[in-house]
């Protein structure tokens, strides 16, 4: 197949879309636009894994300019803007492999379009397609030049590959390169996975009991936005210093076993599996909602949830499923479990995307241009790479900072001058 989307008629609206998202990206205008110039990707074969959303396609759009042979394919089964992969198929030349609501069988057949890419260079958001290129294709290994990986939960499977001895190629951690972590996952995450609840519920959060489980980068992006729109929030952990942090924070901090006795609304966001239990369902009240916004639909235990249902009424509201208890509790999960903001929303803003994915595109060019240089360990993105994006962003939003005086300079390097 040249490429699988819903359907190429939906292809005007994506562009309209993709348009939208790009005049408010701009950094990444500005990488496309050098690398339009420069071709720093020439000739090499990419394969990237991510949600394909219009901020996305304004990445793949820039590393095409840059010469990359690109092919796309979905992370997640949700996450599709299904006239967004019209539109890269058709309008932009970008070989898309992704349908909202694609079955398991099909995404992972998508996953191996990727694969038969051939490709050089790898790009990840949970990295599924790294691990598949290990397990089915490790051939491909030895013309790999790098991957880049932009997930927590994709760095936390990649650091455990390169421990165990298995990791073939090098990995850069896009995430943890603070233009993306700091801003992405906590100012993304918390706007727009409130955004995916509320479109899918209506609710108002004010003066609702709101549990956020994981106090990362995301869970505080969650916990802020939730008290802002007047919620009582509560956040789980299993770190000191992360609950400590909560605490200082100003937030309620509690296991899970009592939170589950008050909250009305409860947001995972930890990475792990099995967060919320059946156990934590068993204390639920009358009309608890349980979403997501952890990469994988693992957090919420699932099969314990309708094992212990006596009815289950799917789509009670788009993507809303109604789980009856044995006592005539409700229980409400929202988005199959997935990444809430993403499949019941349109994902992060475009202006925090536009940090994220010039990163992605710069620590793409690095890779190219260190190529056979890189150890084969998942590796930092260079702090260059974080300064320039940083300052550019500034910079577009009209804002200017200080810069050191030859003495400041002097002093900062020097150990004679104390007290």
């Amino acid at each position: 197949m040249k490429f699988d989307v819903k359907d190429v008629a939906l292809a005007a609206g994506g562009k309209k879309r993709i348009e939208w998202a790009d005049r408010d990206m701009p950094v990444l205008q500005l990488v496309r636009e050098r690398f339009a110039k420069e071709r720093p990707l020439r000739g090499l074969r990419m394969s990237a894994c991510l949600h394909v959303t219009a901020e996305t396609a304004n990445l793949a759009r820039t590393l095409k300019a840059g010469g990359a042979d690109l092919v796309l394919v979905a992370s997640n089964p949700l996450s599709t803007q299904d006239d967004v992969a019209a539109a890269l198929s058709t309008e932009y030349g970008v070989p898309t492999f992704a349908i909202k609501g694609e079955d398991n069988a099909t995404y992972y057949r998508h996953l191996k379009a990727g694969l038969e890419h051939e490709p050089n260079i790898t790009m990840d958001d949970g990295a599924d397609l790294v691990w598949a290129l290990h397990k089915e294709r490790p051939d491909l290994a030895k013309n790999m030049i790098a991957s880049m990986e932009e997930t927590t939960t994709g760095v936390i499977r990649l650091r455990s590959m390169e421990q165990h001895g298995a990791l073939k190629i090098p990995v850069i951690a896009v995430n943890d390169a603070d233009t993306k972590h700091l801003f992405d996952n906590r100012y993304g995450t918390g706007q727009s996975t409130l955004d995916g609840i509320i479109r899918a519920t209506d609710l108002l959060l004010a003066g609702k009991k709101i549990v956020i489980a994981g106090y990362g980068w995301c869970g505080r992006g969650c916990a802020t936005r939730a008290r802002g729109m007047g919620g009582i929030v509560i956040v789980t952990e299993i770190n000191p210093l992360r609950a400590l942090e909560a605490t200082m924070d100003g937030f309620l901090v509690m296991p899970m076993k009592d939170a589950a006795k008050q909250g009305d609304l409860f947001i995972t966001v930890t990475g792990d599996i099995n967060v919320v239990r059946g156990e934590h369902f068993a204390k639920m009240k009358d009309g608890a909602v349980v979403c997501n916004s952890g990469h994988f639909n693992v957090e919420i235990d699932i099969p314990a949830l309708e094992k212990m249902s006596r009815k289950i009424r799917k789509g009670v509201r788009n993507f809303v499923d109604e789980y009856i208890q044995p006592d005539g509790r409700r229980i409400y999960l929202l988005g199959e479990g997935r990444l809430i903001n993403l499949a019941a929303a349109e994902g992060h803003p475009a202006s925090v995307m536009d940090m994220s994915f010039a990163t992605q595109a710069l620590s793409t060019e690095y890779a190219a241009k260190n190529r056979g240089k890189l150890k084969v360990q998942v590796l930092p993105v260079p702090l260059v790479i974080d300064e320039w994006v940083a300052k550019l962003k500034l910079k577009s939003m009209g804002i200017s900072i200080d810069k050191l005086t030859a003495e400041q300079t002097k002093y900062l390097s020097s150990h004679d001058m104390g007290t």
